[in-house]
Order: C-alpha cells, then structure tokens, then sequence
C-alpha cells in the first residue's frame, strides 16, 4: 500500500467560495474570507487496504472511535464493514471483495475507499490518530492544484489506483475518484440569499443535519466540478462514491 505521507499548509486568513466568473450554484456563493490555522494534508486518499486493516483492528467493535449518534447506527444496522462490501473468507481469515459496477471482485489495496458514510470517515480518521478536514481546508488545497482525475469519462466507473504521481510536492487525486467528506456541516455562506426565483426547495431548506462533500468521484462529469463545488449528504449515507482524506493540525 502507499505509504502515508502529509503536506503542510501554513494557514493564514483565505477567500473560499466561487468566484463568480462562470456558472455556479447558489450554495457556492458569495466567495468570502476564512482563517486557517496550520494544518497536514495527506497526498492521497484513504485506500481499500488502509480500511481493511481498521476492520481487522475492530474498528467497527470499539465504541471509543464513533460519535454517538455512529455507535447508534452500527449497532442498529449491524454495520462490520463498508456498503457492498462481502468476506468470501472466514471470520479469522477475512477475504474482502466489493460488488461493483462491473461485478463482485477482490478488493484492490491502493484504490481509494468508498461507500462509506461520514460515520465512519470520521471514526478511521479517529482511530489513525487524525481528523476530517475542513471544507474550507480542502478547497484552499484543491485550488491550487489541477483539476483533473477520474471521472466518467474514463469509463472506469469505479476509484482507480493513482498510476503516475504528478507531483511529490502536493496532494494527489483532489478531483475524481471519491466524493471526500469533509468534517463541515452543510451551511449558508455568510450573506447566502436563495436567488430571485430559484427553486425554494433546493439548497437553502436542505441546509441542515448534513455534511459537505468535496472533489467528485467516477461517476461525476469532468465539467461538473471545480473547487468550490459543495455536495452534502446525510452522515449515515453511503450510496455515493464517498471516502475521506486524513488531515491534522500542526503541533
């Protein structure tokens, strides 16, 4: 598996938000300033074999590691490992496959997780000593780096293994792949207004009890998404391609 490298940003006071030169969503607007304290970035995403190793510690057993509104979840539901997930091996000796798109198959070790919800993003990042970033966190980083990846036109329809590292000095796989949760609730920007004759029921209702996702997946148009993009989605949902990077504050 990859190794677990970090990248460090300085911080400081930073403008998010979309910044009106091209189309955008009501929700991305106004673009507005936010501080930054230091803060790790990891370069890639959590993979297939990282979260393997955090079912085999008991990562789903140990109540330590979930909110409590998480814990409730993965007992009401019986939760031991992600969506679409099946052992075709034994309890002692676990052989993990994933149900696809394209069929069941052995789960590969480098590919990015998903189909997890933010419950257990959050508990991995907790168990690995780490955290959820922020959105404003991630979107400072994901501006500053190229907006490409695998997304649906590639025909993959599933995360693929990063295959060439573009660059040692920054995060890999920002856009495409996985839907990243971040640690953010699903809020208005500062002077968010619905737009004139836009329809009510869309963003400013859904507005609450859910949490913010960033960068795309496989199955997302290329021309769909850029940095300030916000997708939200309740914490115990799954059925997005949806997995996480590990972020933590500078000591």
């Amino acid at each position: 598996m990859q190794a677990l490298r970090w990248h460090r940003f300085e911080g400081g006071l930073v403008e998010i938000g979309h910044d009106g030169s091209q189309f955008a969503f009501d929700n991305e607007l106004p673009r507005h300033r936010i501080f930054l304290e230091c803060f790790e970035l990891a370069t890639y995403p959590v993979s297939h074999g990282d979260f393997a190793e955090f079912i085999a510690a008991g990562g789903y057993t140990r109540a330590d590691l979930w909110l409590s509104l998480g814990w409730d979840w993965v007992n009401a539901q019986q939760i031991c490992a992600p969506l679409y997930w099946q052992n075709c091996g034994t309890q002692t000796t676990p052989d993990w496959h994933t149900f696809t798109l394209h069929s069941l198959v052995p789960i590969e070790a480098n590919t990015p997780i998903c189909h997890i919800c933010y419950f257990e993003a959050d508990a991995y990042a907790r168990w690995c000593g780490a955290r959820l970033p922020t959105e404003a966190e991630w979107e400072h980083v994901a501006a500053l780096v190229a907006n490409t990846g695998n997304f649906i036109e590639s025909g993959a329809l599933h995360p693929l293994s990063l295959r060439e590292e573009k660059s040692t000095n920054q995060p890999q796989q920002m856009y495409g792949d996985i839907w990243e949760w971040t640690a953010s609730a699903y809020l208005p920007y500062p002077n968010f207004k619905v737009a004139d004759g836009a329809v009510g029921e869309y963003n400013g209702k859904f507005m609450c009890n859910q949490f913010v996702l960033k960068g795309g997946s496989c199955v997302t148009p290329h021309a769909h998404i850029r940095a300030s993009y916000r997708n939200f989605f309740p914490p115990e949902a799954r059925r997005q391609f949806s997995g996480l990077r590990l972020a933590r504050y500078m000591n």
